[in-house]
């Protein structure tokens, strides 16, 4: 450092001496520059909103919707599938359904739900006195696997991270999985569904309900465990304090 300044004041010197032999007897003042330290930033220029808002969620769950449609962590899935799945409902939905996997109509038009099983999933979520948009409806999968063939685990552990962050943005009250895959996956078990049913666990401090898949109740499989649905839906409508209505004849 004392070497630079040295070597600058020479250079001043040699310089000034030049402009004198030169004729130069004097030079104009010129005031330095001033030097201003930045002003603090106090305040963010757009604040963020409030993360728990729901408004905050729905933007954040618009975005991991986003995310999973540009997932390709499943090659053979990514391959095949016509669209991601990611999910339908309202953030700070009472209910959150969890299913297995998207199938062949869900694949063709994007959402959980929609074919013969999602049929009866409707009439069981009007016996219990919502309306599907009144609820959020998700698979432990995004993606159909093909053949409609059960989901392989490192799948399920691919697609974790966007269940659980679901999960966290819509908050609802009460889990319900669909079936031994979703149950056993969310839960991280192996036993069967129909030990697991008629009972609550807890995950991520919300309560989850383990019921029979809606394509086990359809007639030429399970029909009689329409009944045992039901027991379960009166279950999980006694923990949210909500009526049990009167389930209509001839409805699931």
């Amino acid at each position: 450092m004392r070497y630079m300044s040295e070597h600058l004041s020479r250079q001043i010197r040699t310089r000034l001496d030049g402009l004198q032999a030169a004729g130069v007897e004097w030079l104009p003042r010129v005031e330095p520059l001033a030097i201003t330290e930045p002003a603090e930033v106090t305040e963010p220029i757009s604040a963020p909103p409030d993360s728990d808002s729901p408004a905050a969620r729905s933007r954040e769950l618009t975005v991991l919707a986003d995310r999973v449609r540009q997932c390709k962590r499943c090659p053979e899935l990514v391959s095949t599938r016509t669209q991601t799945v990611f999910g339908v409902g309202p953030v700070g939905a009472e209910i959150c359904f969890v299913g297995e996997a998207p199938g062949a109509d869900e694949d063709r038009q994007g959402e959980p739900f929609v074919g013969v099983a999602g049929q009866l999933l409707n009439k069981i979520i009007a016996a219990c006195g919502f309306r599907r948009e009144d609820v959020f409806i998700c698979n432990i999968l995004r993606c159909r696997p093909p053949g409609n063939r059960q989901p392989k685990p490192d799948e399920c552990d691919h697609c974790r991270e966007y269940l659980d962050r679901t999960i966290d943005l819509v908050g609802p009250k009460v889990i319900c999985c669909l079936g031994a895959v979703a149950a056993q996956n969310l839960l991280q078990t192996k036993i069967g569904i129909t030990r697991l049913r008629g009972r609550f666990y807890e995950y991520r401090d919300i309560p989850v309900l383990c019921t029979f898949h809606p394509a086990a109740l359809l007639e030429g499989r399970s029909p009689e465990k329409k009944k045992d649905v039901w027991e379960d839906m009166k279950m999980m409508l006694a923990k949210l304090g909500r009526p049990i209505p009167t389930p209509k004849r001839g409805g699931a």
